[in-house]
């Protein structure tokens, strides 16, 4: 604790304070250019993630042949039938006549296994549940889902059986493991079986009706048959069953009731032998509103670039020091410090280089498409206003019909792959721009998961800002002691001088 001025009178506390603020000058003109490069770092990483996110719109939409392949598909009964487009670019039409659906193989309990629900909970091993049966490990074997049926040894799911296995634990290891379902029945006491898979085991050379679902081992405690055929027989089952149908004159069957024919989904809802006709075409609406999207989103882009590029720099408005924040109020803080981070990206040479990219991309011809290989000509055109700095505007009746003709020459437009840049699609161009962009931005600025400092150029800024500051800092704390020195031994010295003065006066007061 220094306690100053007692000899001399004067307020050295504050003359010390005084001179180091002066002194401090340099160090605060350092925080500031350290606080203002942290900003145009922070700056550069909210343009970063901007530009991944159009980025993603644009692999997410433009780049994915399924934004342009949507189709509007029609039936005269769709409580028949239902048909979705998948990955087809030509359009679906025809006729179709269900005569069976598929169906899969089941199997009961021939009489009653347990009489409650109750029983379920039971240990098997419990003797007032009645099994007479030997209880033990058994597997279970059933269709597939290609609906083949592997017959070898030891196929298909084993479950077994330990000290504590319940009939639950067996039905929630059927239902979990195996190729079948179970459920158990209270009102019959039966446990019921059904295949996961619908429809028959293929085998064209089968004489005799191939079973869906085998058990085998220690499975009589369940009261079932063997298989689904033996069940069948005995009324305890049914068989598994193909779809069969009609496509446009062919006769042909599936083994479920959904399936793919050239691209698209067909599920069959009913099987009443009648002749269903349906037809697919364009979904124009959807695809126009993704190209619509994609457009907006790149006008939105070109808006927020071009005014970081063109922000206002105040040259006279540093970063606040904490001794200005002291002296203002909250809203003041809050004006000056609005005016002191505008303008960090003006005239940035990464930026303008994106945009330029971006608008030669967007206002090119894709040479590797014939049609409609330029923007224009789907009616997607550059704005006029010079003010709007290459926005672009839509001619939504020409962007209706291009979808209309061929919307897999619109996903060409953009999505066109090819050994040069002419021959590329125009979002490939934009990707190719916008991850330019962002590795640039990265090696000057980072990224938000960026720790360590030295690893980009903005970075090793911060941290020889950092450097300079310590060193600083360490010469003031010296600069400071050394006036505190040079007070004090100006205090003694007066101290020392007041207690001689005081002494001489004594001695002449006794002499006279």
């Amino acid at each position: 604790m220094r306690i100053s001025g007692l000899a001399s009178g004067m307020d050295t506390e504050t003359m010390v304070k005084e001179l180091m603020t002066a002194h401090r000058i340099p160090l605060d003109k350092l925080n500031q250019k350290k606080q203002y490069t942290e900003w145009q770092r922070d700056d550069y990483r909210t343009v970063n993630r901007t530009l991944n996110d159009f980025k993603t719109l644009t692999n997410d939409s433009m780049l994915r042949q399924a934004t342009f392949i949507k189709k509007t598909v029609t039936s005269s009964t769709p409580e028949d039938i239902s048909i979705k487009n998948i990955n087809s670019v030509s359009d679906f039409s025809g006729k179709i006549k269900v005569k069976q659906l598929a169906e899969s193989a089941t199997m009961q309990s021939t009489g009653e296994v347990f009489k409650s629900e109750a029983d379920l909970t039971k240990k098997l091993s419990d003797s007032t549940l009645g099994l007479v049966q030997p209880v033990g490990n058994f597997r279970i074997n059933a269709i597939k889902e290609d609906g083949t049926f592997d017959s070898t040894l030891n196929a298909g799911y084993e479950v077994k059986i330990t000290a504590d296995s319940t009939m639950q634990s067996v039905i929630d290891d059927i239902n979990k493991n195996s190729g079948v379902s179970a459920f158990y029945d209270s009102h019959t006491g039966k446990i019921a079986f059904t295949a996961k898979f619908s429809g028959d085991v293929k085998d064209t050379s089968e004489t005799v009706k191939n079973p869906e679902i085998v058990f085998s081992g220690n499975y009589k405690f369940l009261g079932i048959e063997e298989t689904n055929v033996i069940a069948n027989k005995n009324g305890n089952g049914t068989l598994g069953l193909n779809a069969e149908f009609t496509y446009n004159g062919l006769t042909t069957q599936r083994q479920s009731n959904t399936f793919k024919i050239n691209g698209f989904e067909i599920s069959l809802k009913q099987a009443n032998n009648k002749d269903i006709t349906f037809s697919s075409s364009p979904d124009v609406d959807s695809i126009l509103e993704s190209v619509t999207k994609f457009v907006d989103e790149y006008n939105k882009l070109i808006e927020d670039l071009n005014g970081q590029i063109r922000e206002t720099k105040y040259k006279d408005y540093q970063p606040l020091t904490d001794t200005e924040k002291e002296a203002l109020s909250e809203d003041q803080i809050k004006k000056w410090e609005e005016k002191a981070m505008s303008g960090t990206l003006k005239n940035d040479s990464i930026i303008s280089g994106v945009l330029n990219q971006m608008r030669n991309a967007m206002s090119s011809v894709v040479g590797s498409v014939s049609g409609a290989n330029a923007l224009s000509k789907l009616g997607i055109t550059t704005s006029s206003n010079y003010l709007e700095n290459g926005k672009l505007t839509i001619d939504e009746t020409k962007l209706r019909e291009a979808i209309s003709a061929d919307p897999n020459q619109v996903y060409e437009l953009f999505a066109a792959d090819g050994a040069k840049d002419s021959e590329k699609g125009l979002a490939r161009r934009i990707t190719s721009a916008l991850d330019d962009a962002r590795t640039k931005i990265t090696t000057k600025a980072g990224s938000g998961t960026t720790t360590v400092n030295n690893s980009f150029v903005l970075g090793r800024l911060l941290e020889g800002y950092e450097d300079q500051m310590t060193r600083f800092e360490d010469r003031l704390a010296t600069m400071e002691s050394r006036y505190w020195k040079q007070f004090g031994a100006m205090e003694q010295a007066i101290q020392k001088a007041n207690s001689q003065s005081t002494y001489l006066a004594g001695m002449f007061s006794t002499g006279s």
